[in-house]
């Protein structure tokens, strides 16, 4: 473990059964401010890992805000070889829940709410690892296939947003369609002149902005208790 700062950053493993039911530990890092308000776990996208320098940067912009976070692999190098592994959103999302269990027992982050950060296909795996684990409070996708959910959308009742750049056309069209069906605390933030990867200068720094915001509100010491009247369908 070192500490610099204010933070705490140590290197994490999650343990998992390997598609062939064998123990296996997936790595990961945990980055802590003191007095963190929650924990925000993240899922990579197709071709990427916990090294995402995009993940990488939206987590430290999060840290800037007492908000811990943990980048983790969520297949190891010889599942991601194959490309089927890689949209599997339900294995995916099982890994994401195994983190999340993790999570809850180690002294250092058991008591912190959790929130859920994905990226294109990671986003759909956070969307189904939120219908799968209460301890999940929030979640937010970047340039998300949250539609490949498909009918676990509807079962979503944590405050989501969805976040994408006006140029991504087809993943823009198909989170206006997931918007309709989730039935919780919800919003679509459209990051204008972003593409997919968000590579445009200033769109990252957006989207950090807005996941950091939405976070601290939804995990941070000033959030209430989801009433029955706000797990409905709201605009």
């Amino acid at each position: 473990m070192s500490v610099t700062g204010m933070l705490v950053s140590r290197e994490m493993t999650v343990p998992v059964r390997s598609l062939d039911g064998e123990p296996i530990e997936l790595p990961g890092r945990l980055v802590l401010p003191e007095n963190a308000i929650g924990l925000v776990l993240f899922a990579h996208g197709s071709g990427s890992s916990r090294s995402s320098p995009r993940n990488t940067f939206v987590s430290g912009v999060l840290n800037e805000s007492w908000i811990g976070t943990f980048l983790f692999d969520l297949l190891t190098e010889q599942e991601a070889a194959d490309r089927v592994n890689v949209f599997d959103v339900g294995l995916l999302a099982d890994r994401l829940v195994a983190a999340v269990r993790r999570m809850a027992m180690d002294p250092l982050t058991s008591a912190l709410p959790i929130g859920l950060f994905g990226a294109s296909t990671g986003a759909g795996a956070a969307v189904v690892a939120a219908t799968r684990e209460p301890r999940v409070a929030a979640v937010v996708s970047r340039g998300g296939r949250v539609d490949m959910a498909g009918p676990l959308l509807k079962r979503v009742r944590i405050p989501t947003l969805l976040i994408v750049g006006s140029h991504d056309e087809e993943v823009l069209a198909v989170n206006r369609e997931a918007l309709e069906d989730l039935a919780g605390t919800k919003q679509l933030a459209i990051v204008r002149g972003a593409g997919h990867l968000f590579e445009e200068p200033g769109t990252l720094e957006e989207v950090a902005t807005l996941a950091s915001e939405w976070f601290a509100r939804h995990l941070g010491p000033g959030r209430r208790e989801t009433t029955a009247a706000e797990r409905g369908f709201t605009a």
